[in-house]
């Protein structure tokens, strides 16, 4: 049995593809048998919302009366500032920009009430946003300044493009320190007096596909509400971890880089998010269909959460150190039961994603391709897979010359 996603776009159009979300495929699969359950089904919708760095947007403002050049120049978007080193009105605004009189940690810890990813949030809400652009000036671009209103029906393109996006496992925090601290996990209690995590588990994209054999370059997803593409493997990609027999790496592994319309984006599925003592980020929502190609496919689908490991890792010392400590591994399983066991002890467990909105997102991507309103796409390039070799780089000081 093989199927082509040609032959499955044709039934979409046609109102006769089966499509069923990851967590239904687990038990049509024990019902019927993996052989006719990859004969059925023609694709598997997958979810995940959860804080994501590495997510921004780029726009183009248009150009004023007379004309600015803002590349040089500086440009704030309700007091945050965006990047404009590429041209004449072209900016970048990063999820984890910050005010300049934010007081950030002087006042620990901060609050980091507001940041880029809100901003992006208030523009797709529709909001108006203050502009705020000063230039040094040229004979063909003579204006300094500008101070107006925009908003998203105002601007030219408005994109979302994310560097790294829907991390295939993470680690699961705590804090074997003394005292409190504050980090892009959540708040950690000290003595491991909590565990936080953050991943949708079986309904998570690269868990249903954890050998990059449907998702790849070109790839249509839903993505922040409307449709996007994986435009690249994501930065800090790392096929090359230890992995179960299934598959499934027990380590983070890969990363998505993702592009899509900001004007077709909705609020509820990108969201400004701020993290005590550490920062401001944007919680994403990202759906992958998988495509049954074939019955070893549909094997990578039914992951369940018991069969997800993640590494328990302490962020007082060994995490900012960089050290390769780790205390213990651990099921999502375990981890959605609300407490885990490391070390002897039992830890209280809290998720920074969303399940339920994880199982909105298969949901509301199914009833897209059921609908035939989202076909599918031939990736046109592969994602390095384990076979690559592909190691993370680090950082390393050397004495400049």
């Amino acid at each position: 049995m093989a199927k082509t996603i040609a032959e499955i776009n044709d039934k979409i159009k046609k109102g006769q593809a089966v499509v069923v979300t990851a967590e239904e495929v687990i038990g049509i699969a024990r019902k019927k048998g993996v052989a006719a359950a990859a004969k059925e089904i023609d694709v598997v919708t997958t979810g995940t919302f959860g804080p994501m760095c590495s997510s921004s947007i780029y726009m183009n403002l248009g150009h004023s009366s007379p004309r600015i050049k803002v590349g040089g120049g500086k440009v704030y978007l309700n007091d945050v500032p965006a990047y404009t080193g590429i041209a004449a009105v072209d900016i970048i605004l990063g999820a984890a920009a910050m005010p300049d009189d934010d007081p950030r940690n002087r006042i620990y810890p901060g609050d980091f009430k507001y940041g880029g990813g809100h901003v992006i949030e208030e523009l797709v809400s529709g909001k108006d946003i203050r502009l705020v652009a000063t230039a040094y000036g040229t004979d063909c671009y003579p204006r300094k300044k500008i101070e107006t209103l925009i908003n998203i029906n105002t601007v030219n393109e408005a994109v979302l493009f994310n560097m790294r996006n829907a991390y295939q496992n993470y680690n699961v925090a705590v804090n074997l320190g003394n005292r409190i601290i504050y980090t892009y996990m959540g708040v950690l209690k000290p003595r491991m007096g909590n565990a936080n995590f953050s991943s949708a588990g079986q309904l998570s994209p690269l868990m249903n596909d954890p050998l990059y054999r449907t998702i790849g370059i070109g790839t249509r997803i839903f993505l922040g509400g409307g449709i996007g593409y994986v435009a690249w493997q994501g930065t800090q990609f790392n096929p090359c971890v230890p992995r179960t027999d299934k598959g499934v790496p027990t380590r983070g592994a890969g990363t998505l880089a993702v592009i899509g319309d900001l004007k077709q984006m909705k609020p509820r599925w990108l969201v400004g998010t701020s993290f005590l003592g550490y920062g401001a980020t944007l919680t994403v929502g990202i759906g992958v269909p998988i495509p049954i190609l074939d019955e070893d496919i549909l094997k990578y689908t039914l992951v369940t959460d018991a069969d997800i490991i993640a590494p328990v890792i302490d962020y007082s010392e060994v995490y900012p150190q960089r050290r390769p400590d780790v205390l213990g591994e651990v099921s999502y399983a375990d981890l959605r039961s609300g407490k885990i066991i490391v070390a002897g002890k039992e830890v209280p467990t809290s998720s920074l994603s969303s399940y339920p909105r994880a199982v909105e997102i298969a949901g509301m991507l199914k009833q897209w391709i059921k609908q035939g309103e989202f076909l599918l796409t031939e990736p046109v390039a592969a994602l390095p897979g384990p076979e690559s070799g592909i190691k993370l780089k680090t950082l390393e000081e050397r004495p400049l010359p």
